[in-house]
Formats: structure tokens, C-alpha cells, sequence
């Protein structure tokens, strides 16, 4: 039974070979091109609103002030113990 449902499959439809050009479109057409499709897909964007914005803006600004500070804090301690063995050695 599941040989004969094979064996009724559609009947392949003629295939007509169609030449493709091989050139490369010009140099205007191809950034035309990608201007276009730019363009597209900035309107596909979703934009975020000023609060949004801000918000994120802020968080940012925080974590490299308080980045800031680690680091700023790791190098005194650093320094410190770089000047106690140069006390030391002499």
C-alpha cells in the first residue's frame, strides 16, 4: 500500500533552463542597491525612547565610574606593595 502512494506521486513538471548573467551589476548599482536595503532595515528598527535612552545611558556612565574605582583602588594596593619591597631590596 505505502509502495502504490509512491508510486502515484505528481509528474515532474519540464524544467526550462533560464541563462543567468554572470556579470557583476556596476559599481552605482551596488551601492545604490545597499542604500536601499540600508534604508529598509533602519525602518525595522525599534527605536528606544528617551527614557529608555537615559535610563541605559546612566547605567553605563555608573558601571565605568565604579570600574573606575576598583581599578583605581587595585593600583594603590598594587603601589603600596611594590614600595614595600623597594623599601626592603634597598
Amino acid at each position: 500500500m505505502a509502495e502504490e502512494k509512491k508510486s502515484k506521486a505528481a509528474p515532474s513538471k519540464s524544467v526550462t533552463a533560464v541563462k543567468k548573467d554572470d556579470s557583476k551589476p556596476g559599481f552605482f548599482k551596488r551601492v545604490g542597491k545597499w542604500f536601499r536595503e540600508m534604508k529598509s532595515e533602519l525602518k525595522k528598527v525599534i527605536w528606544p525612547t528617551r527614557k529608555t535612552l537615559t535610563n541605559n545611558t546612566l547605567i553605563s556612565i555608573g558601571a565605568i565610574v565604579v570600574s573606575g574605582v576598583v581599578l583605581w583602588g587595585l593600583d594603590l594596593i598594587a603601589q603600596g606593595f611594590i614600595n614595600i619591597i623597594f623599601t626592603w631590596v634597598g
